[in-house]
Order: structure tokens, then sequence, then C-alpha cells
């Protein structure tokens, strides 16, 4: 086995020292984009030597413009089937077929002669939105939209890397330089194939991603807070008859809660499970937050669970006045209508951010129970995964005025 290569930095490479150089040639001038997003480890920036063993190797993703798609996609992969080289940097670029086994998992299989079956996919922007997302990019943004996108995937699609973003660019934007060779001129017809649709450059499609807009954001804290709020007595409740299994399932939901409140301060999406408490350890407030939610998903009783969950409220309450969203909020945990537990949401931070909400939609939304997004809704992979949920999903934030509140 080669020496390890983190993904994003063999992918890259290999656009630009075996992908490139190929397309040059025969598709001189041809305008795409070159990236890696969307799943998997290596896009997150996580993966390592294990990560080699299962759909990972020397790959990346093309993007044309609609018309040029439809000329030049099949050709592109045929003449990338016949002339990569079989290894790059010591990994095979030959991958065995999907694994119907194993939900579709395509190994590296070295391999002498015949064509590369590699995966170097090559799509449209629009096309690979619409699979991935669930979504036309030629509609609005809605309120119902953002709501339903989840938080791993929009991490996956805003992160990873792009190698070449040459659509939307320029009518024939220039290619890449590799080494000291010229660029062939680029044929008329590229990127404007019968009139052509405008193209949408990679780059400018991903930063409208980049983050939720203002309203959202609110809301969508004020929804973190809310479930803090709903359990954070009830953990407490359930120890003090005995159900230390139950306050502990309970405690455990927190330190999440806690945890995904964090990350929508410091305005980054949360990845799904494997990876969340690694992506967790990389936020500004992990230092002082880890140890306390380590502690309360090891203690043995509620009252030492409590006791270290306390201090982690207090650091989101001092995250939350920073943030200078609201009016500043008591910092301090109080007590809970004289019962035997202690508590921060009942100060109020997720109604005083609801009133910020400006935003006539959004504030429709916040104005009946705060669900937050399909991400506090369930944790289902099924269901954050397969984008034919979203329509439905969607039913939950648009205006119906039977709905209950």
């Amino acid at each position: 086995m080669p020496p390890f290569i983190p993904g994003l930095t063999l992918c890259g490479d290999f656009y630009r020292e075996a992908v490139y150089p190929i397309l040059d040639d025969a598709f001189p001038g041809l305008p795409h984009s070159a990236a890696l997003i969307g799943s998997g480890s290596e896009v997150l920036g996580f993966d390592d030597e294990m990560s080699t063993d299962h759909h990972w190797g020397p790959r990346v993703q093309l993007f044309l413009d609609e018309d040029d798609h439809l000329l030049a996609a099949d050709a592109i992969h045929d003449t990338l089937a016949e002339r990569l080289p079989y290894t790059f940097h010591g990994y095979s670029t030959n991958f065995g077929e999907p694994d119907p086994n194993d939900n579709g998992v395509q190994h590296l299989t070295a391999i002498e002669s015949g064509p590369v079956n590699h995966r170097v996919t090559v799509a449209t922007i629009r096309g690979f939105i619409q699979d991935y997302l669930g979504y036309d990019i030629d509609q609005p943004l809605e309120a119902a939209d953002w709501l339903t996108f989840p938080q791993q995937k929009l991490r996956t699609l805003t992160g990873g890397a792009v190698y070449h973003d040459g659509l939307g660019v320029s009518p024939h934007p220039t290619p890449p330089q590799i080494g000291e060779g010229t660029v062939s001129a680029p044929p008329p017809n590229w990127g404007r194939l019968g009139g052509g649709e405008k193209a949408f450059g990679l780059e400018a499609l991903r930063a409208r991603f980049a983050w939720y807009p203002q309203d959202v954001w609110l809301y969508l804290l004020a929804a973190g807070w809310a479930r803090i709020g709903q359990e954070e007595h009830l953990m407490g409740r359930a120890g003090l008859v005995g159900d230390e299994l139950g306050s502990g399932l309970m405690g455990s939901r927190l330190v999440r809660d806690v945890m995904r409140l964090a990350f929508l301060m410091e305005r980054q999406y949360a990845p799904y499970p494997k990876w969340f408490g690694t992506a967790f350890s990389k936020l500004a407030c992990a230092g002082e937050l880890t140890p306390h939610l380590l502690a309360a998903q090891t203690a043995a009783t509620w009252q030492e669970r409590m006791g270290h969950l306390l201090p982690a409220y207090e650091a989101l309450a001092r995250m939350h006045n920073r943030l200078g969203l609201t009016d500043p909020l008591p910092e301090t945990v109080r007590d809970f209508f004289g019962r035997p537990f202690q508590v921060i949401a009942l100060h109020g931070y997720g109604e005083a951010l609801l009133r910020k909400i400006s935003d006539v939609e959004v504030a429709r939304i916040g104005a009946r129970r705060s669900i937050g997004s399909i991400d506090l809704i369930s944790d289902n992979t099924d269901l954050l995964e397969g984008t034919n949920w979203r329509p439905v999903l969607r039913q939950l934030y648009v205006k119906n005025d039977t709905a209950t509140q």
C-alpha cells in the first residue's frame, strides 16, 4: 500500500496531472469546473488510512454547462477510460463494480490492461444540486428549503475543494496551466451550443449555500435553545425516581443539543454522526466545552450529570451574549420553579431570538412551536439522505391556514 495521501490532495493532483491534460488534448478549451464535493470522508478532510478500504481513491467531478454536457459527457468518460494511467501516486485509478451487498460501494481494483473503470464523473451543476439536495437552482431559496436541507449535506456541498472553476466566468475561461505547455484555443462552439443557457459558476453557486440567511439562523438558534429547555429539567426528574438509565439517555441527548447549538453559534454546519465529534473538536469553544460534556456522559448519577452540564450551559449563554443578537441575558443557571434542578433556557434566549426575526415568512414559522430544521426533527439516515422526502417535509413550514399551531 503506498503512503497515505489525504483525499483532497490526491484528487487535486489527479485532476491537474492526469485528467486535465487528457481533457485539454481531446476537448481543447472546453469550459468546465472540477471539484471534490458531496459525499465522502475525504470531502470533509477527515479521511485516514482506514478510509482507503472503500469508495476512496483518485477521483474528481467535472461540471459542464447544459449544452456541452449533452454533447461531450459520454465522450469524456470514454476518452478517460482509454487514456488514464492505471495507477496514480501508487493508487489504482480503476474501481471495481458497485457492491450490491454493500450500498454500492466501489473498491480500488488494480488492472494492467483494458479500459479504466474510473470515478471521474461528468455532470451539470444543476443536475448535481437536484440530485444532492432535491433543489432546482433556478428557483428562489425559501425558508422551507433552508429548513429541509440537512446540515450534513450543506457542509459537504460548501466544503471539499474546487480545483478549477471555469463555468460562469467568461464565454471561454482559460483552463489551468499545466507545466510549461500552452493551452489550445477553444473551438467556437464550446459553451454556447444552440444558443445555450447561461452557465453557473461552481463557487458562485456554493456561495449561495455558505450559511443560513440571518432570520433563518435566528430561528434555528431559538429552536436549539428550545430543545435544551424541553429536557434539561427532565433529566434530573428521571434520576430522582431512580431511573439513571433514562436520565443518562437524556443527558446524552442534552450533550448533543449543546454541541448542535455550538455549531450554530460558530456558523458551522454539523456533519453526519461519524464525524460529528471530530468536527466539534475543531470549534473555538471545544476546549472549554469538551471536558464538561465528556464528564456528563460518563457520570453515574443525575446530580453529577447535572453538575457537569451546568457549566456547559453557562458557556453557551456567554457565547449567546457575545453574538450580540439580542439584549444581554443572564449567563448563570437558575432554579426550576423550586424543584432541585438547575436550568438555563428559562432565561428566554429562544424567545428573545424569535423577537429579532424580521422576515415575514420566517416570523410566521417562528410563531408556531419551534421545531427547528430537519436535523432537529429526526436523525434518521434515510430521511436525511433521501431527497424524495423533502417535498413532504416542506409542508411542515409552508403556509397552511388549516395547520394547528
